[in-house]
């Protein structure tokens, strides 16, 4: 049985910070090399904030972006959901700090976490008001500075990350052949200890000790979320296909998250669908967390990848462990 929601994305912006860390860069501060990263991970260079710049700065610019060529006025927004696990502060939330910097002052918001599936999830949270029509329109927005709680001397962690938002506006729609489609979300919090920022929470409050003891980091055992990634992102792509009624072929583009190539190589395999249909931005980009599926959108859509009523599917698998997969007629 599928879910359809009455919803659908009118458009899409994304923001990078303008300094760019390369692999030769990252040789200079930790025991690695262009030809170790790029093997195991795909990613040849990551955008990273400068101090000070904070993630509703990041938001802030990607939202701007988006109502700028959308034509549509800061005021009338109803809904901003921010996915993230960087936020500003633990309160208030960045959606608030992202209201008030672009002036949507009749919106009314919040943050949600999810890790790298948590733009998809804030996707379907925010289109489950719009297809409601309890709100006319919702501003979605996945961003992360990942920079601000990566350990650069954990060689293994840190070249996979870089900072960046993407937003969508969803606005109702009432036409069968456009919108969402079908979505489907899951939780394995067994996972959960495989990759975790153990210090800064009520668990382990900011003190002398956790900051010595680099408790305000992400930890990461990368063979234990690859093996749970490869898995279930293909499964949920599978599954999400299968349910609907289509095969791989009917796909026009598949937008999975950036977290590894190799993971993406290997749910590709699993569909088979061939490289026109999946959008790869990690080499330039690496893993932005709650920015990896709206920037690819953005991406997609500037080189001419998508078109009104194609078949997109959006999958992704986070710390968690979450995953999300949202299956979509392309809309405009």
């Amino acid at each position: 049985m599928s879910r359809r929601i009455a919803a659908k994305i009118t458009g899409v912006s994304g923001y990078l910070p303008p300094r760019v860390m390369s692999n030769a860069d990252m040789e200079k501060i930790i025991d690695t090399n262009d030809a170790w990263i790029r093997e195991r991970t795909g990613i040849r260079e990551r955008h990273i904030a400068d101090p000070g710049v904070a993630t509703s700065d990041l938001a802030t610019a990607a939202a701007r972006e988006l109502l700028e060529s959308r034509n549509v006025p800061a005021t009338e927004i109803d809904l901003i959901v921010v996915a993230s696990v960087t936020p500003d502060m633990m309160f208030p939330a960045t959606a608030c700090l992202v209201q008030n910097n672009i002036g949507a002052k009749n919106a009314w918001g919040f943050d949600l976490s999810a890790a790298c599936s948590g733009f998809l999830y804030a996707l379907t949270v925010g289109a489950q008001f719009v297809g409601a029509k309890t709100q006319k329109n919702a501003l979605i927005i996945g961003s992360d500075v990942m920079s601000s709680i990566m350990n650069y001397q954990d060689r293994s962690t840190c070249v996979l990350f870089g900072d960046g938002a993407g937003a969508i506006l969803l606005e109702p729609t009432d036409r069968d052949d456009e919108g969402i489609l079908d979505f489907e979300h899951d939780v394995d919090g067994a996972g959960g200890k495989f990759l975790y920022m153990p210090g800064g929470g009520s668990l382990h409050p900011a003190s002398h000790e956790t900051v010595d003891k680099r408790m305000h980091y992400v930890h990461q055992e990368g063979a234990q979320v690859f093996k749970y990634a490869v898995r279930r992102m293909a499964e949920l792509a599978c599954k999400l296909i299968e349910r609907n009624g289509f095969t791989s072929k009917d796909l026009a583009l598949v937008v999975p998250h950036q977290a590894n190539l190799r993971i993406i190589r290997a749910m590709q395999e699993r569909l088979g669908v061939d490289d026109s249909k999946v959008m790869i931005n990690i080499e330039r980009y690496g893993n932005t967390t709650g920015g990896t599926i709206p920037l690819g959108l953005r991406d997609a859509v500037a080189q001419g990848r998508v078109k009104k009523g194609d078949l997109v599917l959006l999958v992704a698998v986070g710390a968690g462990f979450t995953t999300g997969g949202v299956l979509l007629r392309w809309a405009y």
